[in-house]
């Protein structure tokens, strides 16, 4: 497995292009910079099988559209995120004052496990920031793309939405830390951080 990680946009959030040794990959929230992000998926030769957003917010989305498009794949979500996709226009509008176009079309919703060559990635469920926030965990491979649920040195998703949750947050953050400890965890934004770097601040 290698993971490429390019970080995009305004709010600079994390896309990582999660591949096996042939070339097969995932693509994990790709939230903006479409055309440099397909540049580079191209430059290393990979081959995307499917798009997962690991919650619905539109820094996680913008360039899903237009990368569904150009390697004609899927896009899947968890359903309780739905509405979130549904927003994408308004909320892009609202936040960073232009017109990102329609929002993407879901292909289906998220299920267990997603499996893309010889990885394989369980589908954990971890609301609080968003109803429908997910993370992607590989035990094999000892690593989780956590979205927004928590950041390097301490930091956390937040939970001052109308549909978000700090009680389930802190419900899914609990899950996430009982991960093994030397669980890689890869986080929307800022760096990656482990298990065990995590647990003291928490």
């Amino acid at each position: 497995m290698k993971v490429f990680t390019y970080t995009v946009g305004q709010l600079q959030t994390n896309c990582y292009v999660v591949a096996t040794a042939s070339g097969q990959a995932v693509i994990i929230d790709p939230g903006d910079d479409a055309d440099y992000l397909y540049r580079q998926i191209q430059n290393e030769q990979l081959k995307p099988q499917v798009i997962v957003a690991t919650h619905g917010h539109f820094d996680h989305l913008g360039a899903v559209t237009e990368l569904k498009t150009a390697f004609n794949i899927p896009f899947t979500i968890h359903q309780e995120d739905t509405f979130l996709v549904n927003r994408f226009r308004s909320s892009t509008l609202h936040f960073l004052n232009f017109d990102p176009g329609p929002a993407p079309a879901i292909n289906y919703h998220l299920t267990n496990p997603v499996v893309v060559g010889n990885l394989r990635f369980t589908i954990l469920p971890t609301p609080g920031h968003t109803p429908g926030s997910i993370c992607l965990y590989s035990s094999r491979e000892k690593v989780a793309f956590v979205g927004d649920l928590i950041f390097a040195e301490g930091g956390l998703g937040r939970t001052d939405f109308r549909y978000s949750s700090s009680e389930d947050l802190h419900h899914s953050l609990e899950k996430i830390l009982s991960l093994p400890k030397s669980t890689t965890l890869y986080p929307g934004h800022g760096p990656d951080t482990t298990v065990a770097a995590e647990l003291p601040f928490h």
